[in-house]
């Protein structure tokens, strides 16, 4: 009897430290986390005009505190704004506009700008982000992180972007 109950102890012992392992796992923060977490929270509806270039494939718009007067919801890290991309597959995509790479190095908020309709760029370091792969960086620049990237839900013609 007394076996039963301490291998039926040592399961649960082996459960309970799978269960943590686990749990911390899923806390750790990714490279993504180069950027300083912001609150981002706002919902944008893709028939206005202001957002037309959305409705293609690989259009983009940028968003800041001052689009639809939704203030620092949509300012992004260092109020440098969001970009939003429209990917392939009808996906899409929030990145912040401030470049990993300058802010790891010295910790300065610099403003990346959408170039050659896929790519943004730092115009200090000069590293190109390839937006339709989750805002990775190229070969061609100094920076190795990717943008920190915004969680984004479509229902039907409205679009949700937020980080909190």
């Amino acid at each position: 009897m007394i076996n039963i109950n301490i291998m039926a102890d040592k399961a649960k012992l082996g459960f309970i430290f799978v269960f943590l392992a686990f749990s911390l796992l899923s806390c750790e923060h990714n490279k993504n986390d180069v950027i300083p977490d912001v609150y981002v929270d706002f919902t944008m509806n893709l028939n206005d005009i202001e957002f037309v270039n959305l409705s293609s494939i690989f259009g983009s718009v940028y968003v800041n505190a001052l689009t639809n007067n939704w203030g620092q919801k949509a300012a992004g890290f260092g109020n440098n704004g969001i970009i939003v991309f429209a990917g392939p597959e009808g996906e899409f995509y929030a990145y912040d506009r401030t470049c990993p790479h300058d802010y790891f190095i010295s910790e300065r908020s610099v403003k990346i700008s959408v170039t050659d309709i896929i790519f943004a760029e730092c115009p200090v370091c000069k590293t190109r982000y390839d937006l339709t792969v989750s805002g990775t960086p190229l070969s061609d620049g100094a920076g190795k992180d990717r943008l920190k990237n915004y969680r984004v839900s479509v229902m039907g013609t409205y679009m949700h972007v937020w980080y909190h």
